[in-house]
């Protein structure tokens, strides 16, 4: 679409109307004609083409786009583009897409949901929520405390609940950073950039170059407007998922807070379209966090290359000022990469985290039941002697046998680590879940 873009910026309407007049009712002229139309606004000077079969402007066959789409009766063609011309990044099909898209991965967590009690569900859907938001947190550098971890998995699992808009995005911004005596909230009015920057001179060292302040409210408007055409018409949730949360985080409209958004994007998205069981929410960050060089990998296959096409310059402040027209390099990306990783991540959750959770937390219970046999012990008191157990391997360390459990006797250490040993003993630990 950027080539087109491009193409459409240098060649003239007048050229591209003769192309379309060799042949009026040709499906590759007809798709031609609207796509100039589509992308520079501009209206040629063409007849109609007749009474002619109306044909798709993109082949499904060959990439990701709407299932039904409208219409154009001025071109004959069917607009299944997936997006708007302010923001329209695609996903070209691949062989382990397809594979992904037929694999049920939404019906396989509603078969594990449907077969476990409500109880453990309702708390692994808590740990999760936490697991993500702490994850999404240590991605970006940070360390939250509790209660900002826990407001922003709160955050988190109200994902889907409201449209998206600019100022749903400034919002959440606002919730995400908390603290905004040091930074100016909502969209940037100036440069952006991730990277270094020069020991000596402060000069930016860019890995990343964000888009122009001027078009952030297009292209975040594009992202709002991009939800509301797929959502409804069934393109696949985790591919659309994919393209608006990678396409905001390369556009990085605001000074900070855009990884963390970006990522309750994936939440919105699979919320949104039904896609994750209703109350449980995919610890995706999680997923992420143990695959970070890959993620970031991910986030580079686009950065980088485009990096030697972007004309700027340093600014007084330290920032970068772009001085190349750069909204297509934002509008119009191929996105097949990120769709694969978040697919890989959607997969693991489905197999690997919600399993593990589910027979963990039901392993612990089971445990709790069986250590309340020999002591009428309270919750947390458990808890932690299922940490010292944990840590110990299934032992009891002397530490723990002389001072926090000095009250159980031999024979009950000896019943309780014999009880840890059976009911986890096929089970790894949750530090080792997530190693």
């Amino acid at each position: 679409m950027r080539v087109l873009a491009a193409l459409f910026s240098e060649v003239s309407g007048t050229e591209i109307a003769k192309v379309v007049r060799r042949k009026p009712t040709g499906g590759y002229a007809r798709r031609i004609w609207f796509l100039y139309e589509w992308l520079t606004g501009r209206e040629l000077d063409i007849e109609d083409p007749g009474k002619v079969r109306a044909v798709t402007v993109v082949n499904t066959e060959q990439q990701f786009a709407l299932v039904t789409g409208s219409l154009s009766s001025r071109h004959k063609v069917v607009d299944n583009l997936p997006g708007t011309h302010a923001f329209c990044p695609m996903v070209r099909r691949t062989e382990l897409l397809d594979q992904y898209c037929t694999m049920g991965l939404n019906e396989l967590a509603r078969e594990i949901i449907d077969r476990t009690h409500p109880d453990i569900i309702s708390r692994a859907a808590a740990f999760f929520l936490l697991d993500d938001s702490r994850a999404s947190f240590t991605i970006e550098g940070e360390c939250p405390s509790f209660q900002r971890a826990t407001r922003w998995g709160q955050v988190i699992g109200e994902a889907g609940s409201r449209p998206l808009s600019v100022a749903e995005f400034e919002e959440l911004q606002r919730i995400v950073i908390g603290d905004d005596r040091f930074l100016k909230l909502g969209l940037r009015t100036e440069g952006g950039f991730i990277g270094l920057r020069d020991r000596k001179t402060m000069d930016p060292i860019p890995s990343h170059i964000s888009a122009r302040a001027v078009d952030l409210e297009n292209l975040v408007g594009g992202i709002a407007s991009y939800s509301e055409r797929v959502l409804p018409d069934n393109l696949d949730p985790v591919i659309a998922a994919a393209v608006m949360a990678f396409g905001f985080v390369y556009i990085h409209p605001f000074e900070d807070g855009n990884g963390r958004i970006h990522r309750w994007l994936i939440h919105h998205v699979l919320a949104r379209a039904g896609y994750n069981p209703p109350g449980v929410v995919f610890p995706i960050s999680a997923v992420i966090l143990r695959h970070i060089d890959e993620y970031r990998s991910v986030l580079e296959s686009v950065s980088r290359p485009l990096l030697p096409f972007i004309e700027w310059r340093p600014t007084p402040q330290n920032n970068v000022e772009v001085l190349s027209d750069t909204g297509d390099y934002y509008r119009y990306q191929d996105l097949t990469a990120h769709a694969e990783f978040l697919y890989r991540c959607v997969e693991q959750t489905v197999r690997q985290d919600l399993p593990f959770e589910v027979r963990y937390l039901a392993a612990y219970d089971t445990f709790t039941e069986r250590v309340q046999q020999i002591a009428d012990m309270p919750a947390d008191t458990i808890e932690l002697l299922h940490h010292f157990l944990d840590q110990g391997k299934g032992s009891l360390s002397k530490r723990a046998r002389t001072k926090e459990f000095k009250a159980l006797t031999d024979e009950e250490v000896s019943f309780v680590e014999n009880e840890y040993t059976e009911c986890f003993g096929e089970i790894p630990s949750r530090h080792q879940m997530h190693d």
